[in-house]
């Protein structure tokens, strides 16, 4: 099944980004569905500055999505 691109679906994951509490399961769950998605959300002006930041960067690695783009 092909996934649908949501940026909104990654919302559990913005305390983790911006802060530094850690990741909930859900914010992780989501980060795996959306991996696909991901370097086409660091191209989005609106979303790159959440996403190339380094507590972004944390919350990817601490989730264990590799993201290749």
């Amino acid at each position: 099944m092909a996934v649908v691109c949501n940026p909104s679906a990654l919302s559990s994951c913005a305390g983790a980004i911006t802060s530094s509490t850690p990741p909930s399961k859900l914010c992780c769950s989501k980060l795996q569905e959306q991996k696909t998605c991901l370097c086409q959300y660091t191209k989005n002006p609106k979303l790159k500055k959440f996403l190339a930041s380094p507590n972004a960067k944390k919350v990817v690695t601490t989730c264990g999505v590799v993201v290749k783009c």
